[in-house]
């Protein structure tokens, strides 16, 4: 039987989609410090960071599973609507190298006031991917109305709302004008923002795992 005629993609999608709450969250308890509602999961992979190599190798080996899972989704609704399933697997990708292995390869620093290259780099790919998969819980949704499966769309575009919502409060909370206010919490939004889109995914692979026959 086909890899990917098995339920292996979607539990794999899971295991990334868990894992990159998971792991920053028991790495952090070595790294004496840092904050989890202040500073984004990256900083964890900062050259300064005692769990650094541990953190950019699991950003890598996210973006791979990212990836190979994108293509198991395409499978799915490519049924529906290959153009909607096309940009779903082209967004799932360039955020699997662009906030994945890229992340992982290219460092953030401690802080905003440094900025090497590998920073730089960091921040394209991340800020990229992050961007895209923004778009993730809209265009579910829209596939979601074209199986008449209204509730789910719904939620869908309501995670989209929510997703822009704290896509916006993110990167004003990277403002120096806000960095002491409640809007100042980059890592709480950076994780809110990531739960809103890996939902209508994580959903999808549960769906799938539980009615797929092996």
């Amino acid at each position: 039987m086909s890899y990917l005629h098995t339920r292996m993609p979607w539990i794999l999608l899971i295991i990334a989609l868990v894992g990159d709450f998971a792991v920053p969250y028991s790495l952090a308890i070595f790294y004496p410090g840092y904050s989890h509602r202040k500073q984004v999961m990256s900083v964890l992979g900062n050259p300064k960071s005692p769990v650094a190599k541990v953190y950019n190798i699991w950003l890598i080996i996210l973006g791979i599973l990212i990836c190979f899972s994108s293509i198991k989704v395409y499978m799915v609704y490519q049924r529906v609507s290959n153009f909607y399933a096309g940009t779903i697997l082209i967004i799932m990708v360039l955020f699997g190298i662009g906030a994945g292995v890229l992340s992982g390869l290219f460092s953030v620093d401690e802080t905003k006031d440094m900025e090497s290259r590998a920073s730089k780099i960091h921040g394209i790919g991340a800020g990229i991917g992050f961007m895209l998969l923004t778009f993730i819980p809209l265009i579910i949704g829209l596939l979601s109305f074209k199986v008449s499966n209204r509730i789910f769309g719904l939620f869908s575009i309501l995670l989209f709302i929510v997703s822009v919502f704290f896509f916006v409060l993110f990167v004003m909370s990277e403002r120096e004008d806000y960095e002491n206010s409640v809007i100042g919490q980059t890592g709480l939004w950076q994780r809110l923002l990531l739960a809103s889109m890996y939902m209508p995914l994580f959903l999808v692979a549960c769906y799938n795992i539980l009615s797929t026959q092996v």
